[in-house]
C-alpha cells in the first residue's frame, strides 16, 4: 500500500468515526452509511460520497418524522410557569440554618446536573449550549439583537420556553411523561437565533454536533425506553432485558445492588462479552472483575467523577453548619458514598437522616427514585432542601402518632403487616430547592428496601408545590358543578390524599423474607389470603422489591399507596386530623376519588403510547384505579360529543361498591408484593392497564384537551459577605432562564465537564 492511500485510509476511518459522534441515525441508516463507507474507502473521493449519503440519510430522518405529530412534543407558546413561594418560610432561618441551607442547595444544583447525563446523550450538550448562551447575554439584550438580525419575537419566545423546557426537566425529556421535547422553531430559525448572540463562536461547535439530534423525532428517540422502542443512557445502546437480568444475577451473588449504577456492555470480535457495572463516584478505579465462560463482569468506579467531586464539596462546606452531631455524621456519609461509590455510605447516610427529627432545614440527596430506569432498578439523581411548614406538620404529626390504630383498617391482616410500625418523621416543607427531572407533591424515602422495613423512614410532603401546582388549572370532561367543587377542594382535598399515600401508603405493609441464615419473618404455616393455601413465595436474601418486579415496581407501588389513600380517606378519624367534619368532609372525600378517577380517566391516557405502552408510573397507576372503579360500576365514562367525554363519580357507591372494590384490590396488590409473586401481580396490573377500545378510540380526544404541566422557578441562595440572601425571579421564562444563569458559581468547569462526559460514552449509545 502507498504511503498516500494509507494517509487517506486512515484520514477517512477518522473522519467516519466523528461523523457517526456527530450524527443520530437509525441502526439500518448507519447500516447504509457504513456500505457507502466500504465501497469509498480506498477512493479519494470518499469525502464527498460520505457527505452525499449524510444528506440522503438526514432527508430520509426527516421525511420518517413527517408522519409524527410534532405538537406532542413541543412546549406551547403559553407554557404555564409559576413560582415557588419560600421568602417567608426562608427568612425564619437562623443565620447558621441559612448557611446549612445554602451549601446543602449548591450540591443539590450541581447534582442536578447528574440527571442531564442520566436523561439522554444529547442533554449535557444542550443544557451547555442554552446555559453559555444566556450567561453571556440578558434575555432582553439577546432578544434585541435577535430583532435586529430580522428573527421575530415569536422565534425569540419559542427559544426561551424550550429552553426553560430544558432547564426545568434536567434535559430534552419530559421528568413527568419521559417524552422528548424539541423546540417549537425550525432548525434554521434556531440556528439564526444562536448566531444572533455574542458567544456564536462558542456556540457553533456545540451545536453542529447535536442540531439534527434536537429534532430527531424517530421511534427510538420520542421517548426514554430500551432500544429500539426509547433511549436511555442508564444502559448502553446494545443491552437487552436479558443483559440486564444477566448482572442483576451477578450483582446479587455479591450481595450488591444497582441504585447508583450504570450497564455497559462491550462484545469483542471473537464474541466475548463485559458488562461494566459503573458506580458514581469522584474516585475512578476498578473494584472488582469476574469471567464465567465468556462473559467478564467489572464492577468500577467513577461515573460522573467531576460532578460527584463538586457535590462532595459543598456538602463538606455544609457541615460547619449543621444543627447536630446527626447532621454532621449524615453528610459525612454522603461525602464518602459519592467521593467512593459506596452504596453502604450512602445507605449509612440515609440511618442518621431518619434519625434527625423534625429539622429545621430538610434535605435529602443521592440517587433515589427508580422511574426513569426502563428497567426500574437504577435511581435518578436528586437532591432537595426544604423549610419545615409547622402549622401543617403539626396535623401530619398527629397521623403519624394515630397510624398505629388505622393501618388495622387495611384489608390484610396483622402477618402482612410489619412486625412493629416504625413512627417516621413526616413534615410539611416549603420547598427552597429541588434538582432533577421534576419536582412531586410528596416523598416517602428512603427507598432501600432494608432500611424501611426494619428502621424505618421519612414523609414529606412539599406544601408551596400543592398551590402552586393547581394555579390557572382547567379540568376537561367533568360536570360544571363537578369542575366547580374540585376548584374549591382540590387543595386540602389533595393533602389529604398526600398524608395518606406517603404515610400509610409507601409506609404500609411486610415483605415475606427468608433470612441468610435459612429463618422466616412470618409464620411458616402462613394462609394467603387470596388462595386458602398456605403461602408458597417470599423473598430470597438478597432479593429486594425492585429487583423482583423491575420495570412493574414503580407503577405498582404508586398504584398501591393511591389505593390505601382512597381507602382510608373514608374513615372520619382520619378526615378530623386534618380538620374536616360533616357535609364538607364529605365533600373533599367526594373530590379526593373524584381528582384521582379524573386523573386515570380523564387524564392517563396522555401517558400512553400505541405500541409503547404506558411512560409515566403515576398515571398508570391512576388508570388502573380509575378502572377497577369503572368495573364496580361507580364511575362511568361517557362521550357526549365528537370531541368531547364525560367521567362521573356517583357519590352515593363510594362507601359502598367503591369501597369494597378498592379493598379488594388492595388486597391483592399488598398480597402479590407481600409475598413477592411477581408472575399473579403482573397478570392482576396488566389487565386493568391495558388500553382497548373504548379507550384507543378516546385517546385522540384526550391528547386534544391535553392541559401543559407547570414549570416551577425556584429561587437562588447567594453568599454575601458572610450572609446569605434570597434572590426571587418572574414566572416568566426569562425570570426561569435567569435562575439558572445565576445558579453556578462555576460555570465553565461545570460546562467541560457535562460536555467531557456526554463525549466519554457517547459511543455506548449510538
Amino acid at each position: 500500500m502507498s504511503p498516500q492511500l494509507f494517509v487517506v485510509r486512515q484520514w477517512t476511518r477518522l473522519t467516519y468515526s466523528s461523523f457517526l459522534l456527530r450524527s443520530n441515525y437509525s441502526q439500518s441508516s448507519l447500516q447504509l452509511l457504513s456500505k457507502s463507507f466500504s465501497s469509498f474507502i480506498c477512493k479519494t473521493c470518499f469525502v464527498a460520497n460520505l457527505f452525499k449519503t449524510h444528506q440522503i440519510l438526514h432527508a430520509s430522518n426527516c421525511r420518517m418524522s413527517e408522519g409524527v405529530d410534532r405538537s406532542l412534543y413541543t412546549l406551547p407558546a403559553d407554557q404555564p410557569i409559576v413560582g415557588l413561594e419560600v421568602k417567608s418560610a426562608f427568612n425564619g432561618l437562623s443565620d447558621k440554618e441559612k448557611q446549612y441551607a445554602h451549601f446543602l442547595s449548591k450540591a443539590s444544583w450541581v447534582g442536578g446536573l447528574v440527571t442531564l447525563i442520566q436523561t439522554s446523550v444529547e442533554s449535557g450538550p444542550i443544557f451547555v449550549l442554552l446555559h453559555k448562551l444566556f450567561s453571556n447575554q440578558s434575555c432582553s439584550d439577546f432578544k434585541a439583537a435577535c430583532l435586529q438580525n430580522g428573527l421575530s419575537e415569536d422565534d425569540v419566545h419559542a427559544l426561551y420556553v424550550y429552553a426553560s423546557g430544558v432547564f426545568a426537566n434536567a434535559g430534552n425529556y419530559k421528568g413527568f411523561g419521559d417524552t422528548k421535547i424539541i423546540p417549537n422553531i425550525e432548525s434554521e430559525t434556531f440556528e439564526k437565533l444562536l448566531q444572533a448572540s455574542k458567544v456564536w463562536s462558542e456556540l457553533q461547535p456545540i451545536w453542529q454536533v447535536i442540531k439534527n439530534i434536537i429534532y430527531d423525532l424517530e421511534k427510538s428517540k420520542t421517548c426514554l425506553g430500551i432500544n429500539p422502542e426509547g433511549c436511555t443512557t442508564y444502559l448502553s445502546k446494545n443491552c437487552t432485558s436479558a443483559d440486564n437480568e444477566a448482572v442483576l444475577k451477578w450483582l446479587k451473588s455479591n450481595h450488591l445492588e444497582l441504585w447508583n449504577t450504570r450497564l455497559f456492555k462491550t462484545t469483542s470480535e471473537d464474541g466475548k462479552v463485559e458488562y461494566e457495572i459503573r458506580l458514581a463516584a469522584k474516585e475512578t478505579k476498578e473494584l472488582k472483575r469476574e469471567t464465567k465462560e465468556n462473559v467478564t463482569y467489572r464492577l468500577t468506579a467513577g461515573d460522573y467523577s467531576p460532578l460527584m467531586s463538586k457535590i462532595a464539596e459543598y456538602l463538606e462546606k455544609a457541615v460547619p453548619y449543621a444543627a447536630n452531631e446527626v447532621q454532621q455524621n449524615m453528610l459525612k456519609s454522603y461525602v464518602s458514598s459519592f467521593s467512593t461509590g459506596s452504596l453502604d455510605e450512602h445507605k449509612n447516610g440515609s440511618r442518621f437522616w431518619i434519625k434527625d427529627k423534625s429539622p429545621a432545614v430538610e434535605n435529602y440527596i443521592g440517587f433515589i427514585e427508580t422511574y426513569r430506569d426502563p428497567t426500574g432498578v437504577r435511581g435518578e439523581f436528586e437532591g432537595f432542601v426544604a423549610v419545615v411548614n409547622r402549622e401543617m406538620s403539626a396535623k401530619f404529626n398527629t397521623l403519624v402518632s394515630e397510624a398505629e390504630k388505622f393501618l388495622p383498617l387495611l384489608p390484610w391482616n396483622k402477618n402482612f403487616e410489619k412486625d412493629k410500625f416504625l413512627k417516621p418523621d413526616f413534615t410539611s416543607l416549603d420547598v427552597l430547592t429541588f434538582a432533577g427531572s421534576g419536582i412531586p407533591a410528596g416523598i416517602n424515602i428512603p427507598n432501600y428496601d432494608d432500611i424501611r422495613q426494619s428502621e424505618g423512614f421519612k414523609n414529606v410532603s412539599l406544601g408551596n408545590v400543592i398551590p402552586a401546582s393547581y394555579q390557572a388549572t382547567v379540568n376537561p370532561f367533568l360536570s360544571e358543578a363537578d369542575g366547580e367543587l374540585l376548584q374549591k377542594y382540590r387543595i386540602p382535598a389533595f393533602e389529604l390524599q398526600v398524608g395518606l399515600h406517603e404515610l400509610l401508603g409507601h409506609g404500609s405493609g411486610k415483605l415475606l423474607k427468608k433470612e441468610h441464615d435459612g429463618t422466616l419473618n412470618f409464620p411458616s404455616d402462613l394462609i394467603d389470603p387470596l388462595t386458602g393455601a398456605t403461602v408458597q413465595t417470599f423473598y430470597e436474601p438478597s432479593d429486594t422489591y425492585d429487583s423482583k418486579f423491575g420495570s412493574l415496581s414503580s407503577a405498582y407501588e404508586e398504584c398501591r399507596a393511591e389505593a390505601v389513600g382512597l381507602y382510608l380517606s373514608l374513615e372520619p378519624s382520619v378526615l378530623n386530623i386534618f380538620g374536616h367534619s360533616g357535609p364538607e368532609a364529605d365533600d373533599i372525600v367526594y373530590v379526593n376519588w373524584l381528582s384521582l378517577v379524573w386523573a386515570g380517566a380523564g387524564r392517563g391516557l396522555e401517558m400512553w403510547a400505541p405500541g409503547r405502552g404506558w411512560l409515566q408510573a403515576h398515571s398508570q397507576a391512576r388508570f388502573v384505579l380509575a378502572q377497577v372503579l369503572i368495573q364496580a360500576g361507580v364511575v362511568r365514562v361517557t362521550q357526549t360529543a365528537k370531541d368531547d367525554l364525560l367521567v362521573t363519580l356517583d357519590k352515593t357507591q363510594i362507601k359502598g361498591a367503591g369501597r369494597n372494590a378498592i379493598g379488594h384490590f388492595l388486597l391483592q396488590l399488598q398480597t402479590y408484593k407481600a409475598t413477592g409473586d411477581f408472575k399473579a401481580a403482573e397478570a392482576l396490573f396488566n389487565h386493568y392497564s391495558q388500553v382497548n377500545e373504548p379507550w384507543l378510540s378516546w385517546r385522540s380526544i384526550v391528547l386534544a384537551k391535553k392541559q401543559p404541566r407547570k414549570i416551577f422557578v425556584q429561587s437562588n441562595t447567594f453568599n454575601e459577605n458572610g450572609k446569605i440572601t434570597l434572590k426571587t425571579y418572574e414566572s416568566t421564562p426569562e425570570g426561569l432562564i435567569a435562575s439558572w444563569v445565576d445558579r453556578f458559581d462555576d460555570s465553565d468547569n461545570l460546562h467541560k465537564a457535562l460536555l467531557d462526559l456526554s463525549k466519554k460514552d457517547a459511543h455506548h449509545f449510538q
